[in-house]
């Protein structure tokens, strides 16, 4: 019983701030911190293109922090280690089944430690690769092809993995692409504007399915 209490006060949360965003901190060493213009980048692309009102200054929040339950997505990336004590992957996961969302960019060498980690969070849910007809593939931008190829590091195929709650996707992992990369200033890493404008586009569909759902 209380736990439920806890649930449908963490819904109403959401629910009162549901067009703001977040990037997540979190512990271990890894660079929690990196692409810093991608975030305010893909804010402004989605309030001039999908009729968002999303906050242009977004916030960082410790995964730990009750804070987290003020925004119903939140955003991670970074190259190294993390690691999630037991209050993170409690207070991660009541985020999550209460309906919050997670975005996870690998930024090349996050995959072995974020897939070790989120099975602390969800130790009976794996890994799926999302199919090309998923509605975060299919709102006001399309990919019927899947996620987009943003950077090439070990030249293998762009993927996006998704763990789903009981049927609902709650939290979407970009494997082999580094969409957050392709949101970052042009100058940063010297994209050309039509594969900037695709991770934008796919940056700006996660967000609409995030708030839709």
């Amino acid at each position: 019983m209380k736990q439920t209490l806890v649930l449908v006060l963490i819904f109403l949360i959401l629910s009162t701030n549901a067009q703001d965003v977040a990037i997540l901190k979190y512990n271990g060493g890894g660079d929690w911190y990196a692409n810093p213009t991608a975030i305010p980048n893909l804010v402004d692309f989605a309030n001039k293109n999908i009729g968002t009102n999303i906050s242009k200054d977004p916030q960082a929040v410790n995964i730990n922090s009750e804070d987290l339950f003020s925004y119903p997505i939140i955003f991670m990336t970074g190259h190294g280690n993390v690691l999630f004590s037991e209050d993170d992957t409690n207070n991660l996961r009541n985020y999550l089944i209460s309906g919050g969302f997670l975005h996870i960019s690998d930024n090349y060498g996050l995959d072995k430690f974020i897939r070790r980690e989120l099975k602390k969070v969800f130790p009976n849910l794996e890994f799926k690769e999302i199919p090309t007809n998923h509605p975060i593939f299919n709102q006001t931008f399309k990919f019927p092809n899947g996620i987009p190829k943003i950077h090439e590091h070990n030249k293998k195929p762009a993927q996006g993995f998704g763990l789903f709650y009981k049927a609902r996707l709650v939290v979407f992992y970009d494997y082999e692409t580094d969409l957050s990369d392709g949101w970052e200033d042009e100058i940063i890493h010297n994209n050309p504007k039509s594969v900037r404008e695709t991770a934008l586009k796919m940056g700006a569909n996660i967000i609409e399915f995030a708030f839709k759902n």
